[in-house]
């Protein structure tokens, strides 16, 4: 029993080590529900957590209906980012970053499906790349999107 505890705490620490917190810009119907939500496509931003002045916008879907209401609805995995620079990059930070680290991650059904968003530094072209996909823990998910922010000075 101890085990399934530790396990159960492990998983909650790892849900929530990766909170960044998103901020919603938009949302726009895609069907109608009379007595329940729509479903929806909505686009929230947020800013890498490790690379100030870089900000993502990502759009995804929302499944609406009783079982989006309650929780319940496993929302699809198609979704779309566009990241910029918005800011200054203090440059001498980015040999530090590794390939790879999630820098968004959010649950798309109760439990086994996720969006994450990940980054990589193309060190040879000066570009950082965020790639966004869904994943679940059965059969995972080919769909994906990427945005590349070529760093400039900033004045």
């Amino acid at each position: 029993m101890k085990i399934m505890a530790k396990v159960f705490a492990a998983g909650l620490l790892a849900i929530f080590a990766f909170s960044v917190a998103a901020e919603e810009i938009g949302e726009v119907s895609t069907t109608f529900n009379l007595l329940s939500p729509n479903s929806k496509i909505v686009i929230e931003a947020f800013d890498d957590p490790e690379v100030a002045g870089v900000t993502c916008h990502v759009s995804k879907a929302k499944t609406g209906g009783l079982k989006g209401a309650v929780g319940l609805a496993e929302d699809p995995s198609e979704a779309s980012i566009a990241c910029r620079q918005i800011g200054a990059i203090d440059v001498s930070k980015l040999d530090h970053l590794k390939n790879g680290d999630v820098v968004f991650k959010e649950n798309r059904s109760l439990i086994f499906k996720t969006l994450q968003v990940v980054r990589f530094f193309d060190k040879k072209r000066n570009v950082l790349i965020y790639l966004v996909y869904s994943d679940k823990l059965i059969d995972g998910s080919p769909k994906n999107s990427i945005s590349t922010v070529p760093i400039m000075k900033w004045n």
